[in-house]
């Protein structure tokens, strides 16, 4: 645990008592302050009463005796409108804080010297994949490496800080919407695209939540952006601006994109090559967990924190060459024969099913659940690589007319999909793939993308399927 400092004796208020609200809570009981908990949910202050914390109803406490609310990122600060905590807060002129700033305010209370450094990774689509590999790269170089944020761990629940360690955290955009003096060693953001819109108020909000990385870094500091759409290509240009920032930015197009000076690009087909200062360094074709244009590019954002972190160039690319990849996201599950079965249960948008498809030639694709704004309109350029899709959930019959000429099946649920789509692939020879990439939330027939990812996995070894390893 992370003891946060700086509300000694005094008052603080936690909302919401998930995994970052009862953190935070021992952080800061661990540092000398009061935490005030509430929760909407009768288990979250009964758990919260059981560890001897105080529960106390916040709709009828005295918010002026309050030195701050730590408020949990899944309770809207701004949009659709401010939760009634942010309400009572800004009446009584208390500061709303969230995980990720105490974590920096008690890094900043350290000696000097004495401080850790942070690696700290936001985006869109990829950053869970960016952190793992990371924190994989900086363990196999021998460092003393903690991951966490809004990847596994809460970043307070954490290790003690010590100096010679290194935090690769996973940071959202509602967790950065509530932070002022973050300023990580590293920052990384690996792509914009639009999601949780209807939290940030629209495209310019969600833009500036995410941009919040960058806000408070100063010279000497690293920020390495991905430059392959639009927005990334904006905030680059305006981080190259600022004097004394360095910028790294990533990018898949075969030459790059000269904004600012291109320290490292990984380059698209016909082979994926890392450069550093404009030599090459690594053909990722070989590294079986990385496959993909997108994973190249998140190898290239791994290798630039890396260096920057004072891993060589032969140790950092051991290191992603020995990756053994993530869960649910571009995950080899098994092999019936010829046939490749892929759980990318994680894309659960667009943005991110376009990295799968575009990972294979031709694929039998499993994709539905609960549509985002504008469905998987935006991929019709890729139909022509889909040999046929197997469309679940409440979105199937809308994917289904998007589809068109497209081959295509409502299959309905995920068990159905497999075998339709497995019988399929077998009968069309060569190595096909089967590729679960939803383009979807999964809360229409599951809890959450992992439990989906698993009714995949199950239903692929139930039709007799050998399972990988792993990636």
């Amino acid at each position: 645990m992370i003891p946060v400092p700086g509300f000694e004796g005094r008052r603080v208020a936690v909302f919401g008592l998930g995994r970052s609200g009862i953190t935070a809570a021992r952080a800061l009981k661990a540092g000398g302050a009061l935490p005030i908990l509430w929760d909407d949910g009768v288990s979250g202050r009964m758990q919260a009463q059981a560890e001897g914390f105080v529960v106390e109803d916040l709709t009828t406490a005295d918010w002026s005796g309050f030195a701050a609310l730590v408020l949990s990122p899944g309770a809207p600060l701004t949009h659709p409108k401010p939760h009634w905590t942010v309400d009572r807060a800004s009446a009584a002129d208390v500061p709303v804080l969230g995980d990720i700033e105490l974590f920096a305010r008690a890094l900043a209370a350290l000696p000097d010297g004495q401080r850790p450094r942070v690696v700290a990774i936001t985006g869109t689509n990829g950053k869970s994949t960016t952190t793992a590999l990371i924190g994989w790269v900086l363990k196999q170089a021998g460092m003393t490496v903690h991951i966490g944020g809004n990847i596994g761990i809460g970043v307070l629940a954490l290790p003690t800080p010590s100096p010679d360690a290194v935090y690769v955290v996973e940071v959202s955009s509602y967790q950065l919407d509530l932070t002022t003096t973050f300023a990580p060693d590293v920052a990384i953001l690996t792509n914009i695209s639009p999601d949780h819109l209807d939290r940030h108020g629209g495209m310019e909000g969600y833009v500036a939540a995410k941009t919040r990385l960058f806000q408070q870094m100063v010279s000497g500091q690293l920020a390495v952006v991905g430059v392959d759409e639009g927005y990334g290509q904006a905030v680059a240009r305006d981080l190259a601006t600022l004097r004394g920032r360095r910028v790294t930015v990533v990018s898949t197009s075969p030459y790059g994109v000269p904004l600012v000076e291109t320290a490292m690009s990984a380059l698209a087909a016909p082979q994926r090559v890392l450069f550093e200062n404009g030599e090459p360094v690594v053909d990722l074709t070989a590294a079986r967990s990385l496959p993909g244009r997108h994973n190249g590019q998140n190898a290239a954002f791994a290798y630039a924190a890396a260096r920057a972190v004072g891993v060589s160039q032969a140790t950092a690319v051991e290191g992603l060459m020995t990756f053994p990849g993530l869960a649910h996201r571009m995950e080899t599950v098994g092999h019936l024969g010829p046939v490749r079965f892929v759980n990318d249960s994680k894309a659960t948008n667009a943005d991110a099913a376009r990295q799968a498809l575009m990972s294979w030639p031709t694929s039998y694709w499993i994709a539905g659940g609960r549509a985002k704004d504008g469905g998987i309109e935006d991929l019709r350029d890729l139909f022509p690589r889909v040999a046929k899709a197997y469309l679940i959930g409440e979105a199937a019959a809308d994917f289904a007319r998007t589809l068109g000429d497209t081959p295509h099946v409502i299959a309905g649920d995920m068990a159905t999909a497999v075998t339709l789509a497995a019988a399929d692939a077998k009968a069309a020879g060569g190595d096909p793939v089967v590729l679960l990439s939803p383009a979807c939330a999964s809360f229409d027939q599951f809890p959450d993308f992992e439990v989906r990812g698993e009714a995949f996995r199950a239903a692929v070894l139930n039709l007799g399927a050998t399972p990988s390893v792993h990636g």
